[in-house]
């Protein structure tokens, strides 16, 4: 079992290891005894997973199952939560436990900082994307009218349960979906990364690197004020896509393009070279990852008007300087959309 420790506003340790769900409640009841527990998920993790996560209990922990997909990250699905945990009883000194991909994490992470102004959640991703990205960071929220975690809130884990084996369950288009993320890693500051995924490769110690280095960047810069923002790359461009798609994309495939709109970008502005942008889409297909869309880029810069980076007439984005390093930079809406023109 590898162990990344996190040390920000409140740390935790990002556990990983084949055969960790089957162990959570050992492992949570080690360093949480006295407590009491809710497991949340979706409908389709919960057939797989739940029971043989509640299993681990000495004594089966209450669960809340609610249905899967972006339509169902509201504050309904929230408000369905709450509910459960005040009809139960629960108390300031009781933990959630989000068991599943981004969505769920994102949810339930949200649901634990606003019950009863604030309990401790666990972080147990089963899929490639949870685990290497949303699972670390304590970035939590809901959609609003279909822009993408528009209402949420910054509230760390207080554990991250990781278990590689689970990814075995996943469509080969969600996994895919993941190594998007992983991807990024590699293209922000890594390119050993990059190098390393087109071998061979431990999937425990791609999830190890790609959240170290988030823990890292989280570290210096938790409320996303400066640096964090680098971990946005794609995600700009890549938001957009979801929503004019009408989520037809999934996250990573709309990360996917987003990034490489993101080093074309790069190009056009004189930052980085045609090879840079040629590594980072070699990579992506070699996971299935789509690098193009057809999408009016009209309206994908219209739904940018809404990015959290976006200040008055101003959005910042993360703009490749070569494969392994990029920068934040700010321009107006306006010339964005001269930058979009032919990407």
């Amino acid at each position: 079992m590898k162990t990344v420790r996190v040390s920000c506003s409140r740390n935790y340790d990002i556990l990983i290891g084949n055969g960790l769900i089957d162990r959570v409640g050992e492992i949570v009841l080690e360093r949480f005894p006295q407590k009491r527990f809710c497991i949340v998920s979706d409908s389709n993790v919960a057939a797989l997973y739940l029971d043989r996560t509640a299993a681990s209990f000495p004594q089966t922990p209450e669960s809340v199952v609610f249905q899967p997909g972006e339509a169902n990250k509201t504050i309904d699905t929230v408000r369905f939560i709450l509910e459960l945990l005040a009809e139960k009883h629960f108390t300031r000194s009781d933990m959630l436990i989000a068991l599943g991909g981004g969505i769920t994490g994102d949810i339930t992470g949200f649901a634990a900082s606003v019950y009863l102004r604030g309990i401790e959640f666990i972080q147990v991703p089963t899929t490639l994307l949870a685990a290497v990205d949303s699972s670390v960071g304590g970035k939590t929220g809901v959609n609003l009218g279909g822009l993408k975690n528009q209402v949420g809130s910054f509230w760390q884990p207080s554990l991250v349960i990781s278990d590689p084996e689970a990814f075995s369950s996943l469509p080969a288009r969600e996994f895919s979906s993941g190594m998007a993320e992983v991807v990024k890693y590699a293209a922000i500051c890594d390119p050993e990364l990059g190098d390393k995924l087109l071998h061979e490769y431990d999937v425990s110690d791609i999830v190890c690197r790609c959240v170290s280095i988030k823990r890292d960047i989280v570290a210096s810069d938790e409320r996303d004020a400066g640096v964090r923002q680098i971990l946005n790359l794609g995600h700009t461009f890549g938001h957009a896509i979801e929503k004019v798609s009408g989520n037809s994309y999934t996250h990573g495939e709309a990360v996917a393009i987003g990034t490489v709109m993101a080093f074309r970008a790069g190009e056009k502005l004189g930052f980085c070279k045609s090879g840079d942008t040629s590594k980072a889409v070699s990579l992506l297909e070699r996971f299935g990852l789509p690098t193009s869309c057809g999408l009016d880029r009209r309206l994908m810069l219209d739904a940018m008007q809404n990015d959290k980076k976006r200040s008055g007439g101003e959005i910042t984005l993360v703009i490749p300087e070569k494969f392994g390093r990029c920068k934040l930079y700010r321009t107006t809406i306006d010339a964005l959309g001269e930058i979009m023109s032919g990407l």
